[in-house]
């Protein structure tokens, strides 16, 4: 996610059409081809993570100080394997750390986590496609409302912490959390479309951004439908009662 926005200026091949630069296009193939990467790195994280059971606070706070790291790494031709070696890393740890919630959803039902993984996919590819194809580049401006939303989760987290969670909050952080991944899909997209169009080609970290993206989305679409069927073998198992 990157929180900078703004007006940027049009390239003459967006000016009155969809159509994107051949630039531009080979830049978006090497982003999602970067992206895809991380995916399959963060997927081994998971992988052991569940034979060894090594992901948690410290994985969080890896995957937290390589990302910035990389962030502030210059972006140059000497130093993009570097770059890329800190974007698998901070992948692989992501998927560590998000590893003690799939091996929990699998105690209650593997299928969650197929379901999940396939509907983060089909919403991510959906916005992300809506907005390369978006003949004006008007979800820019969802930058300002985007970065709000996050800090009032924020702010409704911490709060949790100093004055207990309740169901509501819960519904808002899984839910609102959700719809806000959503919207950086479009943003971000656009966002390194813009960005290309100006020269900045980037591709570890525009594929991070995406990455950060697709995680949150489908972290939330996980703890979802497994807080609904945990709620649901709840509600079966008392009608049998009665």
């Amino acid at each position: 996610m990157d929180f900078v926005y703004g007006a940027f200026p049009r390239s003459s091949s967006s000016k009155n059409s969809n159509r994107l630069s051949i630039a531009v296009q080979q830049h978006l193939v090497k982003v999602y081809e970067t992206l895809c990467a991380a995916l399959v790195v963060a997927s081994v994280g998971v992988y052991l993570h569940l034979l060894w059971s090594f992901g948690g606070i410290l994985t969080s706070l890896g995957t937290l100080g390589l990302s910035l790291w990389l962030l502030k790494a210059p972006s140059t031709p000497s130093e993009e394997g570097k770059r890329l070696k800190l974007l698998l890393s901070a992948a692989f740890l992501h998927g560590a750390s998000v590893g003690p919630l799939i091996e929990l959803v699998l105690q209650i039902d593997s299928g969650i986590l197929v379901t999940a993984f396939v509907g983060a996919a089909l919403i991510f590819g959906c916005f992300s496609g809506a907005a390369i194809l978006a003949r004006n580049r008007e979800f820019l401006y969802l930058g300002g409302v985007l970065s709000s939303a996050l800090s009032l989760l924020f702010w409704l987290r911490a709060s949790s912490y100093l004055f207990g969670s309740s169901s509501a909050y819960f519904f808002v952080e899984l839910y609102g959390g959700m719809f806000l991944f959503m919207g950086y899909v479009l943003y971000d997209t656009q966002l390194i479309i813009a960005k290309a169009d100006l020269g900045d080609l980037d591709h570890v970290k525009h594929a991070l951004d995406l990455f950060v993206d697709l995680m949150g989305l489908f972290v939330r679409l996980l703890a979802i439908l497994a807080k609904n069927s945990t709620e649901k073998s709840e509600r079966e198992r008392k009608q049998r009662k009665r």
